[in-house]
């Protein structure tokens, strides 16, 4: 049986904390007469306190994986920055309860976030915090020298192969049944990163920040995410410069119209045989049509 007593940063050694833990369970059937002992793989989550300098900014509920990644990907969606060569370096330290992820950001950088600094110490997934009315809604401001928004052409065919090795290359939720996944796919398919987490913003912001720290166009590919597609989603989406994003689940009303107002193609409910668009059907090569 885990023993849950032990402190998330007592794992703190070599790579970094263990992204799942093995508990033991009992396992009830309704028709037998006795539990049955198991054990079961669990994904772990830990608080991390994002501090920029040497003032926190946020504590976010993440899988101890990737986390530069995250740092990256959570800094340039949140509007700290603006490109990766102004986060000068990131360290990870245990802290009481978790972990601490500091970000140095470029001495401009770092004077401009203070004067604009939210005035939270948490938020969760479905809820906007630190703005004071509807007008302060962030939207995504694109990335500049991208070029035209236009876009690639992506082949279905492409999609098809993407949501393949998407399931494929999930890991850890092979293992804890418990996480989403956010990945890049090239414009043939071929899946070029992948991030997962407990939480879907979190998983996005890792793939998000992988990409800007390899330096990939945002023009030489596509997203593919296994969560449903709020408009948080399609905002960071854009904020990389996105053209296309690929959603397992539904999205909603908010997200269509973001992605809209971004002139982004959104497929969403994608399964293996069919997927439903709901903009942005221009960019979309369906079999028949050439490339």
């Amino acid at each position: 049986m885990q023993d849950f007593s032990r402190k998330p940063e007592d794992d703190f050694r070599g790579e970094g904390p263990a992204t799942s833990v093995k508990v033991g369970t009992l396992v009830v059937a309704y028709d037998a007469p006795e539990a049955r002992p198991d054990a079961r793989a669990l994904a772990v989550e830990m608080p991390v306190n994002v501090v920029y300098g040497t003032v926190p900014y946020a504590v976010m509920m993440l899988t101890p994986s990737d986390l530069e990644d995250f740092a990256y990907g959570f800094s340039l969606t949140e509007g700290v920055i603006e490109s990766p060569d102004e986060i000068r370096g990131v360290t990870v330290e245990p802290a009481e309860g978790g972990l601490r992820l500091l970000v140095d950001l470029a001495p401009g950088r770092l004077r401009e976030h203070l004067a604009r600094k939210r005035a939270i110490s948490g938020r969760t997934g479905c809820g906007v915090c630190g703005i004071e009315d509807l007008a302060a809604l962030p939207t995504a401001k694109t990335r500049s020298g991208q070029g035209s928004h236009k876009g690639p052409q992506v082949t279905l065919s492409a999609i098809q192969a993407a949501l393949t090795a998407l399931f494929d290359r999930q890991t850890l939720n092979r293992e804890t049944r418990a996480v989403h996944a956010a990945g890049w796919a090239g414009l043939d398919g071929s899946l070029l990163a992948v991030r997962e987490d407990v939480g879907r913003h979190n998983a996005l912001d890792k793939c998000i920040g992988a990409l800007l720290r390899e330096g990939v166009r945002p023009d030489e590919g596509f997203l593919v995410i296994t969560s449903r597609c709020s408009f948080e989603m399609a905002e960071k989406a854009a904020t990389l410069g996105a053209s296309v994003l690929v959603a397992i689940s539904a999205p909603t009303s908010l997200a269509i119209e973001r992605a809209r107002c971004h002139d982004m193609t959104l497929c969403a409910i994608a399964r293996s045989d069919t997927l439903t668009v709901f903009s942005g059907r221009e960019r979309l090569v369906l079999t028949g049509e050439g490339g």
